[in-house]
């Protein structure tokens, strides 16, 4: 006999429906020249992976990697640029030019959060990320981090909590 589920995160065995959690999906997409960003990066993936996290599967590419079908696969989204001229990184901007279009309609809102490598304040790389997130729609859910200068040990406890948050709210069904 085929059954088919009442609701999508419910199946059915002996005695009837069960309550399941399906498998959640993190998108970290991130670009580096100096290394910075990418220890930004690896450190919100070592939160996102970590023992509290039971049902969500992490993606890390870089930029020029990640497509639309990415995308498309992601429930949430955690940007990593470096600031160049007050700005995304030529990269990070390239992913959301080729992947606008081809995913345009079909996310209702991903929530997602920034990881920036700044020189300066990294406040025109957080506007201009900003600003195409609107378009998507990606929804902003967590204070994006700007690491101004070098990346500190600071810096990276606090990525490592923001994939560890993203990626926990995505396993309790928050996002």
């Amino acid at each position: 006999a085929v059954y088919s589920c009442r609701y999508p995160q419910e199946v059915f065995v002996s005695g009837g429906w069960r309550r399941t959690r399906m498998m959640k999906h993190l998108l970290i997409v991130y670009h580096t020249q100096t290394g910075n960003t990418e220890a930004l990066a690896r450190a919100a993936l070592q939160g996102a992976s970590g023992e509290l996290v039971d049902n969500v599967e992490t993606r890390f590419l870089r930029a020029g990697r990640a497509g639309a079908e990415d995308l498309l696969w992601a429930h949430a989204l955690i940007l990593a640029t470096p600031e160049n001229f007050g700005y995304m990184s030529g990269a990070m901007k390239d992913f959301l030019d080729r992947t606008f279009y081809p995913v345009e309609g079909k996310i209702v809102s991903l929530p997602y959060t920034v990881l920036i490598s700044a020189g300066n304040d990294g406040s025109g790389a957080l506007r201009s990320i900003r600003r195409i997130a609107g378009g998507y729609p990606f929804t902003e859910v967590q204070e994006p981090l700007i690491a101004q200068g070098a990346v500190t040990d600071v810096h990276l406890q606090r990525a490592e909590e923001i994939g560890l948050s993203l990626a926990a709210g995505l396993d309790v069904g928050i996002y």
